[in-house]
């Protein structure tokens, strides 16, 4: 309650003041909450009742310096501190001043800035002030709510909202602080205040909930500082008085001794009311509000128990506070458990409090080391880093498998996961040296002291068994590790010094690790951006970063200028060393070869990379080899041209030495020396490697090449790698000489010598095709279809027309054999084209491979598709197989699709319904004429086709052309086979009439009229009277198309939703978006022709939009027989008068007169519409009754729906019965429920208003319920 009159009646105060906090026995009692235990006798300052109203009536003209009208307070304070802009320490003391003038008014005032607070437009006046309770005046507030919007001054979003809540949060602070020496002790502004927080904490509106949480919270931290500096006080005055006392009798001040005893006794009274204070707000709002059903409030919670035991752990840092803490961290809200960590982390980085979280340790470690796998990342890292912290404070807490769970998280993608565990790993591992260590002098080399500590980085790296991501271990330890990691020095040493006696040496295996693990670190201080699959991408760095970065280059480049050539040296025969140490030169800042007059170290790099490719013919080794001889190529730079003649020569020597070894190789015939074989293989492979990245065209390797190829065609036995690289080298001859000719440079005899070639070598391709080998048939096809798109009819875009002699179209019979191959190589089970290998891993990893291969061949193929090279058609063979192989190439056949859709809307829909016709025909040829639509094969064309009709998305007016043409050619096929045995008898593909109403829904209402007439012409007078199980696929495919026909009361392209008003507004929402389709409106495709060939034909105009003014309960609108069967059979005049709706109008065609039968038929077709209408009315007359009888049930309980703690069932029923809320309203009296909560949004909303809070079941998991601390 909040006025003070009436305060003693609602704080009882016991007289045994026990001003210790409250363990697990005071929180056992629910009515606890609003119990204020406080000193039994009034204080000096506090008025009587009688006096309440003297003061008010003294100071009801001005409140704070501001005027007040007709009674109700100004809202001024609430103003300055949203706008932030005066000191607040100025306006607190604005607001004392007032209080100690009128504490009546003054109260009255910051009881109305938390009400304000709280997003409400209600004013507490001063009579409400002095004659209501607190739930009568919450109540009353919460009637005043705006019901338009749920927000409020803490969800606010906008630039003057943004600093509302840190304000709000400092004006409690700052007022509490100002206050603590008189006004806090006065047994009516806090009492006042506690009061309101803790009745604004429990009700059921979250903007009061949340607001008073806050405010509670934050008054309890000024509080507990309050508490901190009594208890500093008492401590000081008892040592004086202790010191004072234990003088001798002759110099000891009596005077002094009870001086110091009343001051004592002054700060316990005091510090027992802040205790006081401390408990009701603890038992009162946070015992109840820590496990809110809103996760925002328990955040705040959990945050502030946090500070109170790091800023008085004296009192609060025990296992009483602590368990609440331990079991939020199993919420289910990702903020709240961040809440949790970041609070404990406060309290484990002050070493001298680990011995009283020892029991929590031991009790939690497991859920904190288990959160660091969390869902939320940011939690995962805030866990990581507690863990470190504990790690830190002592190294007994964490076992060997909870550090070993922290380890693999350096190799996470997400890169803040990884750096937190990059520093955890750090501490483990790296943080013990030896006290020795410091004191010696620095030390070089495999001497200094970060050699034993890179030695550890390998072990580790090797111990993970993840050789691959020695960039993702470097990038985790880089900003804690950066000076051992960059230690390239020791690095180099380890790598090319003897051991010292009584080291052990490197392993071969820990050698090559060392090797990987430097280059990264290379990579890493030249980039300065993690690796791929790590960050969003490359930031632009600091001028500190650059320097550094610029730094680093130099001192690698000075090092490995020298030590490169050395290390290529000791291992140029292990092809896995030589590939990570030929990627260095591709660092370095080239321009120190010159200045630090390092040329002979440069020629002799050069030296040995001659020596490497001599050597090797790994394309892994000479593909680096390339790489690096592309890097210091470099025309910048004045190396350039002893670079270029190096290369030049080395190029020279090897395409000499493959024409000779290749015209000796062809002479041999049909029986080829193998020893010349691989001697040609191994040239071409080399050749193959620098022509990826130099131009070799004045080699003119083309003939050689082809002339090599050609042999392997004529004599059908050349071996495979050979037929692979010579492919893989004219492809690049043609490539750079496009490149060529691209620029403009070039005459216009090259561009007719690259046509000729180009062709020639598309031909020979071709022809490998039918290899009898798969690898060579892979290769010919990989580069057929990189050749078919480039020079597509695109090379000519963007102002190259003067390529236009090079575009190449393929023919049909080559687009055949490229799509064969497909349906050969991909389209196949896995264990068909894997290679069984020793080990199951090995066969699982060879496995993964050739599906990755596949998925290539796949996606090489549908590009040509998507960029218009092949016909769109061929894309059928690929989409059918969308099911069967969804789990292997589901991404790309559906990517396939959507891109084929944009490109043209109507010729993939042919693209589809052609696929489901290859299908059905396969499965006719398999199971015959007479097979069972409950088959698999049939169910699964029928799942394929409900599939493709979901890609189609909800948009009905873009596809519309498209789902129309797909019917009209779905219809044709269907009837395309007349049955042999005569038109008694359902054609052969009747039965794919099944599979094509899977589409029906994405018609238009007015299309399926259309497509519904368009069946009827393939329709004779037999089938429509046919009702045999065979005839079932057309009867169900005409039922999906009459099926909304008319129920529909708007069209999709109407905007305009068909709900109601709500049960609050009942106000009709104005209708936005209409449209209205012109009768005269047709799509201007293909389909045009087949829509409107007959006047008769023509989609009908688009019914009426109904008015949303009325939500009373609509009869069910009856077919009508002139929209469901009028298509071919037509009535008399007579009779159209008879079943025609008056306000229909009526058809100008169908005027000929129907015949005896076609009268029959329509008759029996409109009885079996009444039936099916007269059921549908009966159901829903039943569902009704079971409707209002719930309703009548709810009405009964009358006003106890908000004090049952129930949800109001009136936005339930309108949520499940659209279009009754009218009738709903009847049997409802709204004037029954006292308060008036806001309008609910959304479903969310509504489930965040329910005022079951203190369901532990919807807020933690079930391991937290009812266990124990300890």
């Amino acid at each position: 309650m909040i006025a003070a009159p009436e305060l003693q009646t609602e704080f009882h105060y016991p007289q045994d003041t026990d001003t210790r906090f409250s363990s697990d026995t005071d929180f056992d009692d629910p009515d606890g909450r609003n119990v204020f235990t406080g000193k039994g006798k009034a204080k000096k300052g506090k008025k009587g009742p009688g006096e309440k109203g003297k003061g008010a009536g003294k100071g009801a003209g001005r409140m704070n310096g501001h005027h007040q009208e007709n009674g109700m307070e100004n809202v001024m304070l609430f103003e300055v501190v949203r706008l932030g802009k005066s000191a607040m320490q100025s306006v607190v003391d604005d607001w004392i001043e007032s209080y100690k003038h009128d504490r009546d008014v003054a109260l009255l005032d910051l009881i109305n800035f938390f009400i304000q607070c709280s997003g409400c437009k209600g004013v507490v006046t001063g009579e409400m002030f002095r004659n209501m309770q607190n739930s009568e005046i919450i109540r009353k507030m919460t009637e005043e709510f705006d019901e338009d919007s749920g927000d409020y001054p803490l969800t606010m979003a906008g630039p003057q909202w943004k600093k509302f809540k840190s304000s709000f949060c400092e004006f409690i602070g700052v007022l509490v602080r100002q206050c603590q020496y008189s006004i806090i002790y006065d047994e009516y502004m806090m009492d006042t205040v506690i009061s309101l927080l803790t009745g604004l904490s429990d009700s059921q509106v979250r903007a009061f909930r949340h607001t008073s949480t806050l405010a509670a919270m934050k008054l309890m931290t000024a509080l507990v500082n309050v508490a901190l500096n009594l208890s500093i006080n008492m401590d000081n005055t008892q040592r004086q008085y202790e010191a004072e006392r234990n003088k001798m009798i002759g110099k000891r001040a009596n005077d002094r001794l009870e001086l110091l005893l009343q001051k004592r006794k002054e700060l316990q009274e005091n510090q027992d009311e802040i205790e006081n204070m401390m408990n009701a707000i603890f038992k009162g709002v946070f015992v109840h509000r820590y496990r809110d059903a809103i996760a925002e409030i328990r955040a705040i919670c959990i945050e502030e128990i946090g500070v109170w035991m790091k800023m008085y752990s004296d009192a609060f840092l025990n296992d009483s506070y602590l368990k609440y803490v331990g079991w939020t961290m199993h919420d289910k809200q990702g903020e709240v458990r961040l809440k949790c960590l970041t609070a404990l982390q406060g309290l484990y980085y002050n070493r001298e409090l680990n011995a009283k979280l020892e029991l929590f340790t031991s009790r939690f470690k497991d859920r904190i080391v288990s959160m660091t796998l969390d869902k939320e990342y940011d939690v995962a890292v805030q866990a990581i880093k507690l863990l470190t912290l504990v790690l830190h404070s002592s190294d007994e807490v964490l076992t060997a498998e909870d550090c070993e769970s922290v380890y693999h998280l350096v190799y996470s993608a997400h890169r803040p996961v990884a750096v937190a565990a990059g520093e955890f790993l750090f501490k483990k591992l790296f943080s013990h040296r030896d006290p020795e260590d410091d004191s010696m002098p620095k030390r070089r080399g495999r001497q200094s002291v970060n050699a034993n500590l890179i030695k550890t980085t390998v072990f580790f790296f090797l111990e993970s068994e993840l050789h691959e991501h020695a960039a993702y271990l470097v990038d985790s330890m880089w900003d804690c590790a950066a000076e051992i990691l960059k230690d390239w020095d020791c690095m180099i040493s380890l790598l090319l010094d003897e051991p010292l006696p009584g080291e052990e040496a490197l392993t071969d295996r820990q050698e090559t690790a060392l090797i990987e693990i430097m280059l990264c670190t290379i990579r890493q201080a030249a980039e300065c951006h993690p690796p791929v699959g790590r960050g969003t991408g490359k930031r632009v760095l600091t001028a500190k970063e650059k320097k550094t970065q610029l730094d680093d280059r130099t001192r690698m480049t000075e090092l490995f200028a020298i030590a490169l050539p050395a290390l290529l040296a000791k291992y140029s025969v292990d092809a896995e060393k030589v590939t990570n140490l030929l990627q260095l030169p591709q660092f370095f800042d080239l321009e120190i070869y010159t200045t630090g007059r390092l040329e002979k170290h440069l020629d002799s790099l050069l030296r040995q990379i001659r020596e490497i490719v001599e050597k090797h013919t790994d394309t892994d080794v000479l593909e680096a080899c390339s790489k690096t001889y592309h890097s210091l190529c470099n025309e910048e730079f004045t190396i350039f041209n002893r670079v270029d003649i190096a290369r030049s020569q080395l190029l020279d020597e090897q395409v000499d030495k493959f024409n000779k070894l290749l015209e000796d190789f062809l002479q041999e015939g049909e029986d080829p020396d193998e020893d010349d074989a691989y001697q040609v293989l191994s040239t071409l492979k080399r050749i193959t490697a620098f022509h990826n990245a130099h131009d070799l065209s004045k080699w003119d390797l083309f003939t050689s090449n082809y002339k090599l190829l050609n042999t392997g065609i004529e004599n059908g036995d050349m071996p495979e790698q050979i037929v692979i690289h010579a492919l893989q080298c004219t492809h690049y001859v043609i490539l750079w000489s496009l490149a060529k000719v691209s620029e403009g440079t070039s005459k216009k005899e090259d561009m007719l010598t690259l046509r000729k070639q180009m062709r020639a070598f598309c031909l020979m391709c071709q022809r490998y095709l039918t290899s009898v080998n798969t690898a060579v048939k892979e290769q010919a096809f990989t580069i057929l279809c990189d050749l078919l798109l480039i020079f597509s009819h695109q090379i000519i875009s963007g102002g190259r027309e003067a390529l236009e002699p090079l575009v190449y179209t393929s023919e049909a019979s080559l687009q055949s054999e490229l799509l064969n191959f497909i349906l050969d190589h991909v389209f196949i089970d896995q264990d068909e084209d894997s290679n069984s290998t020793d080990g199951q891993q090995d066969d699982e990893a060879g496995k993964i491979e050739a599906l990755h291969k596949r998925r290539n061949l796949l996606a090489a193929y549908c590009k040509l598709i998507i960029y218009n090279v092949v016909e769109m058609n061929t894309g059928a063979d690929i989409f059918k197989q969308y099911m069967r192989y969804y789990n292997d190439y589901g991404d790309i056949i559906k990517e396939t699709m959507s891109k084929t859709r944009q490109i043209d809307k109507i010729q993939c829909a042919k693209t589809l319904i052609l696929s489901l016709q290859q299908l059905f025909n396969e499965m006719l040829s398999d199971l015959g004429p007479s097979f069972d639509r409950s088959s698999s094969s049939f169910c699964g064309i029928k799942e394929l086709a409900r599939r493709f009709s979901l890609t189609f998305g909800l948009d009905q007016l873009k596809t519309r052309e498209a789902i129309a043409m797909l019917h009209k050619d779905g219809i044709e096929f269907a009837f395309k086979e007349p049955n042999p045995q005569g038109e008694g008898h359902p054609p052969l593909n009747l039965a794919f009439l099944d599979i094509l109403s899977e589409f029906s829904s994405k018609l238009m209402r007015q299309d399926k009229r259309t497509v519904h007439m368009y069946l009827e012409r393939f329709m004779t007078f037999q089938m429509a009277l046919q009702r045999e199980d065979c005839w079932l696929p057309l009867i169900s495919y005409r039922n999906s198309l009459q099926a909304g026909g008319d129920d529909d009361t708007m069209s999709v392209v109407s905007g305009i939703s068909s709900r109601g008003s709500s049960v609050r507004s009942k106000k009709a929402k104005p209708a936005t978006g209409k449209r209205k389709l012109p009768e005269e409106e047709s799509s201007s495709s293909s389909s045009e022709v087949w829509m409107s060939r007959e006047q008769s034909m023509q989609t009908p105009v688009m019914m009426p939009s109904p008015h949303l003014t009325s939500t009373v309960m609509r009869e069910p609108k009856r077919l009508r027989p002139e929209d469901s069967y009028m298509g071919v059979y037509t009535m008399t005049p007579d009779q159209q008068q008879q079943h025609t709706h008056p306000q229909t109008p009526q058809p100008q065609h169908h005027q000929t007169p129907m015949d005896y039968n076609t009268q029959v038929t329509w008759m029996l077709a409109q009885r079996q519409q009444q039936e099916e209408v007269a059921r549908q009315q009966q159901e829903r007359a039943m569902n009704y009754a079971k409707l209002r009888s719930n309703l009548q049930h709810a009405i009964r309980r009358g006003t106890g729906l908000m004090e049952d703690d129930e949800e109001p069932i009136v936005e339930d029923v309108m949520m499940s019965s659209e279009g009754r809320i009218e009738d709903l309203n009847e049997g409802m009296d709204f004037d029954t429920m006292d308060i008036d909560l806001p309008p609910s949004k959304n479903r969310r909303e509504r489930s965040e208003l329910k005022p079951d809070f203190f369901d532990p079941a919807s807020i933690m998991d079930e391991s937290v319920l009812g266990v124990p601390m300890f």
